[in-house]
């Protein structure tokens, strides 16, 4: 029974256009929110940058579908991380691929 919750949870938010443009998130809000040492929140946000420069490049390469999928899904909790939409979109693509 609660394998469906995070379906139905997906399902209910509203739709977003995320269709032909990455979404904007606030990388230092995303950093911040994770605490830890200065070190830390430098990390994050060159991982964050790089995931995001990378998203750009591939962008047009993941289903339509999945790319609002992800995007919904990492926006769940108000927040949004480059790093979660990239693996998101890739395990999605990957799950397709070895079907």
């Amino acid at each position: 029974m609660f394998l469906y919750l995070p379906i139905v949870m997906l399902a209910a938010l509203p739709p977003t256009t995320v269709a032909g443009v990455i979404p904007k998130f606030d990388i230092a809000r995303e950093c911040r929110s994770e605490g830890g040492p200065n070190v830390s929140l430098e990390r994050c946000a060159r991982d964050e940058e790089q995931a995001r420069s990378q998203l750009q490049s591939q962008w047009t390469q993941f289903v339509t579908a999945d790319r609002r999928t992800c995007a919904r899904a990492t926006t769940a909790d108000g927040s949004g991380s480059y790093v979660e939409l990239l693996i998101c979109l890739e395990l999605a693509r990957d799950a397709k691929a070895s079907r």
